[in-house]
């Protein structure tokens, strides 16, 4: 794994995390904290990041030293598949308008998160890096799929012309607290948290999960992705994007019926073939980041309970208390 000549030191930086709202983004403000650098964040109700002049004015006028490029429209794959405009068009403008402002002001480090759906549908597992554009994307989130390419390809391109200090990491399927926990428009372990959580509430017979339950998931809790975006930040540059995962991977019928356990679901798991399965399987091949020595730290049932507090304590209690 290409490294830096010298390891980039975040301390007394002012680095922007975009997009610190959301799950990935307050992840890395967490993380940050340890570093001793100042974190720059503006919410959507002062700049919105689809407008290029807001966007371009607003680093004018703060200029980062370090930008973590977080900030995009996510969902799961009924969002996906639901909204499909908003979703490549959202986040093609996000990226673009931040890594050319990012280019203007001379940020010295970027790095832009991506995502494992980058890879083909059917790309050899565990998924290397050099899968990319090897084959057809998965096609329930193909268009948020080609913005993230792109974003990649934009830092390729602004390091190959201008020499740009711009890299990309793709974390895996992440979870962890302020995760969506929406049934419409979350991901696999929020859903799956939320469903069997109210029917353990409700005492139901049953707990339907979309698809054959058959495809296998690597998951990676948000915090772990939060520290290997950090080392990755202090400890990398260069052109190949690298992958940001657990390791592992489980059947979804496996994950529902750790979560059952977990939230004390004690009726039947039945699967819904009528409804999509997504991917066969989506296993990171993870050797580069792991040659520098970085590893999780939360396993799967650990990362799942403390999602889950967080949860009781956040969205159940305020959903209770409306």
């Amino acid at each position: 794994m290409a490294a830096s000549k010298d390891i980039y030191k975040l301390t007394g930086k002012r680095v922007w995390v975009a997009g610190h709202r959301g799950m990935v983004g307050s992840a890395i403000v967490r993380r940050l904290e340890t570093e001793g650098c100042e974190v720059l964040t503006v919410g959507r109700d002062r700049v919105d990041l689809r407008d290029q002049a807001a966007v371009r004015n607003w680093m004018a006028a703060e200029k980062p030293d370090a930008v973590f490029l977080a900030a995009a429209r996510v969902g799961g794959i009924l969002a996906n598949d639901t909204y499909p405009a908003d979703f490549i068009y959202d986040n093609l403008i996000i990226e673009a308008n931040i890594i050319e402002a990012s280019f203007r002001e001379a940020v010295e480090k970027l790095l832009f998160l991506g995502s494992s759906c980058i890879y083909p549908k059917l790309a050899p597992q565990p998924m290397t890096e050099e899968a990319l554009l090897t084959g057809p994307l998965e096609p329930t989130n193909e268009w948020y799929a080609i913005a993230k390419i792109a974003g990649i390809k934009l830092c390729q391109a602004y390091r190959k012309q201008h020499g740009a200090d711009f890299i990309s990491a793709m974390p895996t399927n992440l979870y962890g607290p302020g995760d969506n926990f929406d049934l419409e428009k979350s991901h696999v372990i929020p859903a799956l948290l939320r469903k069997a959580h109210e029917a353990a509430r409700s005492r139901a017979a049953s707990l339907t999960v979309w698809g054959t339950g058959s495809p296998r998931r690597e998951f990676l809790h948000v915090d772990d992705a939060a520290d290997a975006m950090v080392s990755l930040m202090k400890n990398y540059s260069g052109a190949s994007h690298v992958n940001v995962g657990y390791g592992e991977d489980v059947t979804i019928l496996e994950l529902t019926e750790l979560v059952s356990d977990i939230v004390g679901f004690q009726g039947e798991v039945v699967t819904d073939p009528s409804k999509p399965d997504g991917t066969p399987r989506k296993l990171m091949d993870v050797s580069k980041l792991f040659d520098t020595g970085w590893r999780p730290r939360y396993t799967l049932r650990e990362g799942l309970e403390q999602t889950y507090g967080w949860f009781c304590e956040n969205i159940e209690t305020a959903r209770l208390s409306a």
